[in-house]
C-alpha cells in the first residue's frame, strides 16, 4: 500500500493547474474624504465615503473632508486628491466582510490640508484588536522612503493582512495623538486565499530551532515585495489580490548585482504553487550571479523595525536553459549573516524549469538599544562547492512580512537625518551607485560584468563550475570552510563588500 501511495502523491502535487487567478470575495476601494465615486487610472472603481454605508451617520459631525494644497506629479489624483480629517476623537470605519484573511491597505499622502501643518500629524491606527500603528506620522514615513529609495514618491501605503473570524466584521479606527489630528486618503479591502499566508507551508526557522506560528490569531505588516531583475508590477497586474511589487535595485548592496535573464515561456503552476502565488512576470524574471559568483554574495539589504519575528517568503523558479537536473545548481541561502538554507536546488524543490515554488523562512531581528529602531535586515546567496556543474544562485522574488506580537505591529517613526528638510528631500542611503557595470576585487584581479536588465539571457554568462583556467582555481582558494559557513560574510570583506 505504501508503495503505491507515495508516487501517487507526488503526482496529485505537480498537477498543473489551469483555473484563473484568484477572484476575491470581498473587494472594496474607499475613497475618503470624497462623496461620489470615481475610477483611478488603473480603472479601479473607489467609492466615495461621504455617504457611504461603512462610516457612521456622524461623519460630518466628527469629521471633515479637505484637498490638498498641491499634489505632487508623482501621486495619482485617485485617492489622493481628498482626505477625511479627524481632530477632536476616535473615528471607526466598519466593513462588514466574509470570514477569512483580508489585506488592509492605508493609503496616505502627507500634505497641508485646510491649513493644518502635515509634520504635525500624529494618530494610531487599530483593527480588529491590533495595534497597527502608534503615534504614526505619514510625513516622516514618506521621509524615510525618500532617503533610502530612489524610486520613492510622495505618498505611503501601508498594507496588513488580518484575519477576520466569526464575527464577520473588519473595523478600522483612526486615533490622533494629543493636540495633533489623524488623516486618511484611501483604504482598500480585499480577500486573500486561505492558505496563502496563513497556516501556509511550514516555516524554517533562522538561528532557532522553533518560532512564531502564522495562524489566525497572527496579524502581519507587509514590509517588501520585490520583483527581483524584473521591472515594477502594479496592483492591476497581479493574480486578484492587488499587490504591487517593486523593483528590488534599491536594495542589491554593493557594486555586484548579478545577472538578470528573462524567460519568454510560460510558467507552470501547481496545486502547491497555484496561479494566484505570484504573477508570472516575477517568476519569468530573476537575479543571478553568473560565471563571477564564486567571487562574491548576492546581497540584498531591507531596513526593518526591530525587536520583532519577520517571515522571508522567497519566491523560485529555473528560468536557465543549461540548468536541467538536480546537482548541477545548488546554493546557500543566508539571513542576516546565519544559514537558512545549506543546499538550495530548485530540481530537487520542483519538477523542473518553469515550475515555481516558495520557501518560507522566519528571523527575529534584536533590538539592541530597546527602542525598536531600524535595523539592516540582510539577505545573501552564495554557491554551495557541492554543485556538479554550475556555481551560481538565483531569486525571482521576495515578500518580507513583520508578525504581530501580542496583537502590536506599531513601532517608532523612523529617525531622519539631519540634512533632510520638510522643503527638500536628499536621498542619503545610496548603497549602489553604479548602474551600468560592477567589479569585483579579489587580491587584485577584476572582473568586471556589465548589468543588462530585461535582457534575454546571455550564454556566455553561465559557466561550469569546474572551468580549469588558473584565474578560477586561484580564485576558489578565498572562498571560506564548509564548517564555517556564518563567515562566508567576513570573507566577503575581502572582496569590497561589508557584512
Amino acid at each position: 500500500m505504501l508503495a503505491f501511495s507515495l508516487p501517487f502523491l507526488f503526482v496529485i502535487l505537480f498537477t498543473t493547474t489551469t483555473a484563473q487567478p484568484y477572484k476575491a470575495t470581498d473587494r472594496f476601494f474607499l475613497n475618503c474624504g470624497s462623496s461620489t465615486a470615481s475610477n483611478s487610472n488603473s480603472d479601479q472603481r473607489w467609492e466615495g465615503d461621504q455617504d457611504s454605508k461603512f462610516v457612521s451617520s456622524n461623519v460630518t459631525t466628527t469629521s471633515f473632508s479637505s484637498t490638498p494644497d498641491h499634489l505632487d506629479s508623482s501621486v495619482p489624483q485617485i485617492p489622493y486628491s481628498t482626505a477625511r480629517i479627524f481632530n477632536t476623537c476616535s473615528f471607526t470605519y466598519t466593513f462588514p466582510v466574509s470570514k477569512g484573511p483580508k489585506f488592509l491597505r492605508l493609503h496616505f499622502y502627507p500634505a497641508t490640508y485646510s491649513g493644518l501643518n502635515t509634520e504635525q500629524s500624529f494618530f494610531s491606527v487599530s483593527s480588529n484588536g491590533y495595534s497597527l500603528l502608534t503615534n504614526f506620522s505619514a510625513f516622516l514615513a514618506v521621509s524615510f522612503l525618500r532617503n533610502t529609495r530612489t524610486d520613492a514618491g510622495a505618498r505611503v501605503v501601508k498594507e496588513f493582512l488580518i484575519y477576520v473570524k466569526d464575527t464577520k466584521i473588519l473595523d478600522v479606527t483612526f486615533t490622533p495623538s494629543p493636540n495633533s489630528y489623524a488623516f486618511i486618503n484611501g483604504m482598500e479591502i480585499v480577500s486573500v486565499p486561505e492558505n496563502l499566508y496563513f497556516n501556509a507551508k511550514t516555516p524554517k526557522y533562522v538561528n532557532q530551532y522553533s518560532g512564531p506560528i502564522i495562524d489566525i490569531n497572527t496579524a502581519l505588516d507587509n514590509i517588501y515585495r520585490l520583483n527581483m531583475g524584473g521591472g515594477e508590477i502594479s496592483g492591476n497586474d497581479d493574480t486578484g489580490m492587488y499587490r504591487s511589487w517593486d523593483q528590488d535595485n534599491n536594495y542589491i548592496y554593493g557594486a555586484a548585482v548579478g545577472l538578470t535573464p528573462l524567460y519568454n515561456n510560460p510558467i507552470i503552476y501547481t496545486t502547491e504553487t497555484p496561479n494566484y502565488t505570484a504573477p508570472e512576470t516575477v517568476y519569468q524574471t530573476q537575479r543571478s550571479m553568473g560565471k563571477l559568483s564564486d567571487k562574491y554574495n548576492l546581497t540584498w539589504i531591507l531596513p526593518v523595525d526591530s525587536g520583532f519575528y519577520y517571515m522571508l517568503r522567497l519566491h523560485f523558479c529555473n528560468i536557465i536553459p543549461q540548468y536541467t537536473k538536480s546537482g548541477q545548481v545548488v546554493f546557500k541561502i543566508f539571513v542576516n549573516n546565519k544559514t537558512a538554507e545549506e543546499e538550495a536546488d530548485l530540481f530537487y524543490w520542483t519538477r523542473g524549469s518553469g515550475y515555481p515554488v516558495f520557501k518560507d523562512y522566519i528571523v527575529f531581528v534584536n533590538d539592541p538599544d530597546g527602542k525598536r529602531s531600524k535595523q539592516d535586515l540582510w539577505l545573501a546567496m552564495h554557491p554551495n562547492r557541492n554543485s556538479e556543474l554550475y556555481l551560481d544562485a538565483y531569486l525571482n522574488g521576495l515578500e518580507v512580512f513583520k508578525l504581530s506580537m501580542d496583537k502590536n505591529l506599531a513601532s517608532p517613526n523612523p529617525e531622519l537625518s539631519s540634512t533632510t528638510t520638510s522643503t527638500g528631500w536628499t536621498p542619503i542611503l545610496q548603497r549602489n551607485k553604479k548602474k551600468t557595470m560592477c567589479a569585483v576585487i579579489i587580491g587584485g584581479i577584476v572582473g568586471v560584468r556589465s548589468k543588462h536588465y530585461g535582457a534575454v539571457y546571455d550564454r556566455s554568462s553561465y559557466g561550469p563550475a569546474y572551468s580549469e583556467s588558473k584565474f578560477t582555481k586561484s580564485l576558489h582558494s578565498t572562498l571560506p570552510s564548509d564548517e564555517d559557513d556564518d563567515n562566508v560574510f567576513a570573507s566577503a570583506t575581502k572582496m569590497g563588500y561589508r557584512y
